[in-house]
């Protein structure tokens, strides 16, 4: 064989190398894969650290829903696996995950859903799928949806303490649990409507869309509600599941469901990973105690989305007894100046899942709102009532999930006065004082006519005000809605994203993409372009957690803690308590009536 013929077959193997690598990388990229994503434990909103002690990076809610989002764009995957195990969630939360997963079947792909048995709003979750699998000895607790409020008052009673407390609206019954035993005609009222909404639209009403093959009619899933829970052959034999199997089994089953051979499962889809710190170095302390890697300082052009999350309070933000975030004045007020002062950010989505708190820190940042000269779009989650939608009214547009509890325009002030808890243990007070109201902040005895009549002024006026304000967010929103129009649905009253729709309380219904989408419309962008997210406040780093472990706030809840250990179920009464607490020092408060809960 000549030289020329030797090169010339040497060429023709490597000309062959690359078309053979690109064979097996296309073999390898069109295998099918099935995304898995668990959903459990809380869904929390606010930002977090990308740093972590062991290993997966903390997770918010959006973390979860952009995982969603990038299996529906990924050609490798084929469906998308749902593995729902006690996730705590509330209406709005359920409406944009539910919304996330018809987006990824609208592509033409799978979804499944396994749980072991799950509550109401975990099987309406799973509802979205094409297909819900429970194991043999698992359940379906749909029994309904409930309002739970808890009064205070006998106890208080019992320990010498009494609630003076003023409120401004009808329907204002956040101080109900601590004046009175039972709830007034008007709290009951409004709960009524509130829970007819949910029962109709998020529950039954999603079922029958949901569950259509099945073809439901709405009276019939109501007797089904009523016969409820169910144990899985009871659920698959009603038509709620479509098949009782064991996990390993549900899994395998893919290849089958899909038609497809090789199936692989990736545990975990699109979970970013963080380094592992090595806890035996001694260097590593120091990157605990370093701070949160900041957000993205590059040049190219932002949508700032800024979340203001738990108890409103004025001050810095910082993590509740029981790990939940509040929402800080000072915190919020720098955020929102970061974003403007930017001059990547072109516009701004303030992200609100807060039931309200202090009347002082709401109209704080209210006002920073208001000063901003970039655009602001409010996107409301589960719950934005009371300081909640207060802080939301100046922005150009208001975005509400149908599920949202919002509204809640009202006032209240008062504080606990324990002359009778003094009494009991001994002690007796004296007292010389200078002015008709000198002793409206006393802890120890309740308001003299002369102080409630000075508290009930200041309280009309923060009314008075809300009232305003939320005519003029309004106006600026371009909804006409005169005094008399507004105080009709105001008074304290709570409604649901779509009641509030209806209202004139907000202007759209959807998610936060839909509110990213109206922030880059507002600012100009051309539409289809694509901005990055400059997510705001920045985490708190793992020292800035350590100290907040030793806030006024956590104090005295630490005390509670044996009692938490026998008695967990107490931890839902207790949060209400602790948001009064950080509001203690304030005199007028803005707090959405109570939690609805769904059991």
């Amino acid at each position: 064989m000549s030289i020329r013929q030797y090169v010339a077959l040497a060429l023709m193997g490597l000309a062959a190398l690359p078309f053979t690598t690109v064979r097996v990388r296309a073999a390898e990229e069109a295998a099918p894969v099935a995304a898995h994503i668990k959903l459990s434990g809380d869904l929390n909103e606010a930002p977090v650290s990308s740093d972590s002690l062991f290993g997966a990076a903390a997770e918010n809610f959006k973390s979860k829903l952009d995982r969603i989002h990038k299996a529906a764009k990924d050609d490798a995957v084929k469906a998308l696996y749902l593995e729902i195990d006690g996730v705590s969630m509330g209406w709005g939360k359920l409406d944009e995950l539910t919304r996330a997963v018809a987006e990824f079947r609208k592509t033409g792909k799978k979804a499944f859903a396994y749980m072991e048995g799950g509550d109401a709003k975990e099987y309406l979750l799973a509802t979205s799928c094409d297909e819900i699998c429970v194991p043999e000895s698992g359940w379906i607790m749909l029994t309904g949806v409930r309002a739970e409020v808890s009064f205070y008052k006998d106890l208080l009673d019992k320990i010498g303490v009494k609630a003076d407390i003023l409120r401004m609206g009808e329907a204002k019954s956040a101080a109900e649990p601590y004046t009175q035993t039972k709830m007034s005609e008007a709290s009951h009222k409004q709960l009524e409507g509130v829970l007819d909404d949910f029962y109709e639209n998020s529950m039954v009403g999603r079922i029958v869309k949901n569950r259509g093959e099945k073809k439901f009619t709405a009276e019939q899933v109501k007797k089904i509600i009523d016969n409820g829970p169910y144990a899985a052959h009871a659920a698959e034999k009603t038509g709620l599941i479509d098949r009782v199997v064991y996990q390993k089994d549900f899994e395998e089953s893919f290849k089958e469901t899909l038609k497809a051979d090789g199936v692989t499962i990736t545990r975990n889809y699109g979970q970013t990973k963080s380094e592992e710190l090595d806890l035996s170095s001694p260097f590593a302390i120091f990157k605990l105690m370093s701070p949160s890697k900041g957000a993205s300082s590059s040049n190219k052009p932002k949508i700032a989305v800024i979340y203001a999350t738990g108890v409103i309070n004025s001050g810095k933000s910082s993590e509740s007894f029981f790990g939940e975030s509040s929402c800080g004045s000072q915190t919020m007020i720098a955020a929102i100046r970061q974003a403007e002062n930017d001059k990547t950010v072109k516009a701004i989505v303030l992200r609100v899942d807060s039931p309200g708190g202090s009347a002082l820190a709401s109209d704080l940042i209210w006002a920073e709102v208001t000063r901003c000269k970039k655009p602001v779009i409010a996107s409301m989650s589960d719950v934005a009532a009371s300081g909640g939608y207060y802080i939301a009214m100046p922005a150009q547009k208001i975005i509400a999930e149908p599920g949202t509890i919002t509204g809640s325009i009202g006032v209240f002030g008062g504080k606990m006065a324990l002359e009778g808890v003094y009494d009991k243990i001994g002690i007796h007070t004296e007292v010389i004082s200078r002015g008709a109201n000198a002793g409206i902040f006393s802890s120890t005895f309740p308001f003299n006519p002369s102080e409630k009549e000075a508290m009930t002024a200041l309280i009309h006026d923060a009314y008075d005000q809300f009232l305003d304000k939320a005519i003029a967010g309004r106006t600026k929103a371009g909804v006409k809605i005169t005094r008399k129009e507004l105080e009709a649905v105001a008074g304290g009253r709570i409604w649901t994203g779509r009641q509030a729709k209806e209202k004139g309380l907000v202007d759209e219904l959807g998610n936060l993409n839909d509110a990213v989408a109206a922030a880059k419309k507002a600012a100009g962008v051309a539409e289809g372009k694509d901005l990055e997210l400059l997510i705001l406040p920045k985490p708190r780093s793992f020292i800035d957690m350590l100290m907040d472990a030793k806030s006024e706030t956590r104090a005295p809840m630490m005390r509670l803690l044996p009692m938490l250990r026998e008695a967990p179920e107490l931890a839902p009464k207790l949060r209400a308590v602790e948001g009064f607490l950080r509001m203690r020092g304030e005199p007028v408060w803005l707090m959405e009536p109570c939690q609805i809960s769904v059991r």
